[in-house]
């Protein structure tokens, strides 16, 4: 596996990722995020525009997992990881989280941030398991404030989500 910055021609791809791994959230009875749409393409290229857009691929060059963030607050902010299903388990997503907190650190941010549902286990459990601890009250920075906003207004606060950091 390698892990590269995305290319404008594999943004689709990225899209098509997320729509297979939404599809693990319908047996949690969360079909409004099975269904969400993808990030728009245009989103994709801002961030994979800024250097913000990683991917893993396999040896055949196929993209199995992203990674899309920017700076919040003096953190990386990981606005989106994703790894394809059949993919999962294999350690791509904790190999694109060491990249991020690689270019965090190279960056001289003071970590890594993100946001997620606290009783899906390959959320909120499994990033704790990678060192993230979770952040409330005074902690949130005014910037994950607004990030929680802009999901509350999505509606993701239908099912319990945390603010959480990994630091250095």
């Amino acid at each position: 596996m390698i892990i590269r910055s995305a290319e404008a021609a594999e943004l689709p791809r990225l899209q098509e990722l997320e729509r297979a791994a939404g599809e693990l959230f319908r047996p949690l009875g969360m079909d409004a995020v099975a269904d969400d749409d993808p990030p728009a393409l245009a989103d994709l290229e801002r961030y994979r525009a800024a250097g913000h857009a990683w991917v893993a691929v396999d040896e055949a060059g196929t993209v199995l997992a992203y990674l899309v963030g920017e700076t919040v607050d003096g953190a990386f902010h990981i606005e989106q990881v994703t790894v394809h299903p059949a993919t999962a388990r294999r350690g791509v997503g904790r190999a694109l989280i060491a990249h991020a907190a690689d270019h965090a650190h190279r960056a001289g941010l003071a970590g890594l941030t993100l946001t997620t549902f606290t009783e899906v286990p390959w959320n909120a459990p499994y990033y704790e398991r990678l060192g993230f601890r979770p952040l409330t009250g005074a902690a949130l920075t005014p910037g994950l404030r607004r990030i929680r906003a802009a999901e509350a207004r999505l509606g993701l606060d239908r099912w319990p989500r945390i603010c959480m950091r990994r630091d250095g």
